[in-house]
C-alpha cells in the first residue's frame, strides 16, 4: 500500500510536469487512449461479454461521469499545488458514502454524519474561503471529486453483476471515446515527449492500482486505509523538491482531517461487515 501511493503521487507529478501546455480535455484523452494499450489484452473475451441493457446504461453513465472527473482533475492539477490535489482527492469517498444513502438504501448512522462534518470542516481548512483567493483550479477540483465518487458508486452496481475486468476495460473504452470530442475541440499537435509522458502516466497508474488490489487481498481496507495518509507526505515533499512549491500547514491538517473521517467510516463498514464499502482514496486517481 505504501508503494502504491508513491506509483499514484508519481502519476500526479508527472502531470504536474506536463503543466497547461496541452489542453486538459486531449492530456485526459491520450492519458485513456494511450492506457487501452495496456487494458485491451485483459479483456475477458470468453465471459462477461453480453452485457444487459441496464448493465450497458450504467457502464455508459459512469463513463460520462468519469470523462468529467479526469478532465477536471487534468486541469487542477496544471494549476494549483500537488499538495492541495492530493488532499482534496481524499473527499471522494465521503461522497460516495452520502451517494450509497441518498441512492442506494445505505443507512447513515450518526457517527457517520459526524465523520462527514469533519471532513467537509477539512475542506473548509484546505480552501479557507475568505482568506484567501480560491481560483478555478481548487473548483474543478471539488467537482472533480464528486464526479469520482459517482462513478464509483455506479462501479460498485456494475461489480455485483460483471466480472472486474470487464468493468475496468468498458469504463477505458468509454471514457476515450466520450473524450474525443471535447479534446477535437481543442486540439494541439502533441510532440514526442508529450505522449511519452502521458503513456508513462497510463503504465504507472495501471501498476498502481494491480499494487493497490494485492494490498487489498492481504488485508482489510480498515488496516489499509491509514497508509494512504502517506500520499500527502510523498505529495508535499515533491511539490517542495521538483516544483519548489510551499508548504501548506492549513492543506495539511485539512487533508489529515478528512483522512481521518474516511479512515473512521472505512473502520466502522469493516467492523459492520456491510455489502457496501466505502471506495478507497487510491481509487479516485487517474
Amino acid at each position: 500500500m505504501v508503494f502504491t501511493g508513491v506509483l499514484f503521487v508519481m502519476v500526479t507529478g508527472l502531470v504536474k510536469y506536463l503543466g497547461p501546455t496541452m489542453p486538459a480535455p486531449q492530456a485526459a484523452f491520450l492519458r485513456y487512449a494511450l492506457g487501452l494499450i495496456l487494458l485491451v489484452p485483459m479483456l475477458p473475451f470468453r465471459e462477461g461479454l453480453r452485457l444487459q441493457k441496464h448493465q450497458l446504461r450504467l457502464s455508459v453513465w459512469r463513463g460520462v461521469l468519469h470523462s468529467g472527473a479526469v478532465t477536471l482533475w487534468f486541469f487542477a492539477m496544471a494549476r494549483i499545488p500537488i499538495a492541495d490535489v492530493t488532499a482534496m482527492n481524499y473527499m471522494a469517498p465521503i461522497y460516495v458514502t452520502i451517494g450509497a444513502a441518498l441512492f442506494l438504501g445505505e443507512r447513515l448512522a450518526l457517527r457517520r454524519l459526524g465523520a462527514i462534518a469533519f471532513a467537509l470542516l477539512g475542506v473548509i481548512i484546505i480552501l479557507r474561503p475568505g482568506f484567501r483567493e480560491i481560483g478555478a483550479g481548487h473548483m474543478a477540483m471539488v467537482l472533480a471529486t464528486l464526479f469520482f465518487g459517482a462513478s464509483y458508486l455506479l462501479a460498485k452496481r456494475l461489480t455485483d453483476e460483471m466480472p472486474a475486468g470487464l468493468v475496468v476495460v468498458l469504463l477505458s473504452v468509454i471514457v476515450t471515446i466520450a473524450l474525443l470530442p471535447m479534446a477535437l475541440v481543442v486540439w494541439v499537435p502533441p510532440s514526442g515527449f508529450d505522449l511519452i509522458i502521458l503513456f508513462l502516466v497510463a503504465c504507472i497508474a495501471t501498476l498502481g492500482h494491480y499494487t493497490m488490489t494485492l494490498a487489498f487481498k492481504a488485508t482489510s481496507i480498515s488496516v489499509t486505509q491509514p497508509v494512504t495518509f502517506l500520499q500527502l507526505v510523498w505529495a508535499v515533499t515533491l511539490g517542495v523538491v521538483v516544483f519548489g512549491e510551499a508548504v501548506d500547514p492549513f492543506v495539511v491538517l485539512g487533508g489529515g482531517i478528512i483522512l481521518g473521517s474516511v479512515t473512521f467510516i472505512s473502520w466502522r463498514e469493516a467492523t459492520l461487515q456491510r455489502r457496501l464499502r466505502t471506495p478507497p482514496v487510491p481509487a479516485t486517481k487517474v
